[in-house]
């Protein structure tokens, strides 16, 4: 009964599944259900290095228009200490 699965099925369950979550969140469910996969397969053979690479935080790059926006990090001019001399 289910030993060929076509191009028509595939077509099918695209479109119930376009029409019961919508075209905007079928990106990140896509993207969750991977990262389940991912991890259940790292459980599975016990691949501790690819999960520590994972959760590490990844470091936001500037765009060119936030790096315009932020001022350039100047150092203070540190007053001067002399003693003034008066006269």
């Amino acid at each position: 009964m289910f030993s060929q699965i076509g191009p028509l099925e595939i077509v099918i369950v695209v479109v119930v599944l376009l029409v019961i979550f919508g075209p905007k969140r079928l990106p990140s469910l896509g993207k969750s259900l991977g990262t389940g996969m991912r991890e259940f397969k790292d459980s599975i053979t016990g691949d501790d290095k690819r999960r520590a690479q994972d959760d590490a935080p990844a470091q936001p790059a500037l765009t060119q228009a936030q790096a315009d926006a932020a001022p350039a990090a100047q150092p203070t001019p540190a007053p001067e200490s002399a003693p003034e001399q008066r006269g």
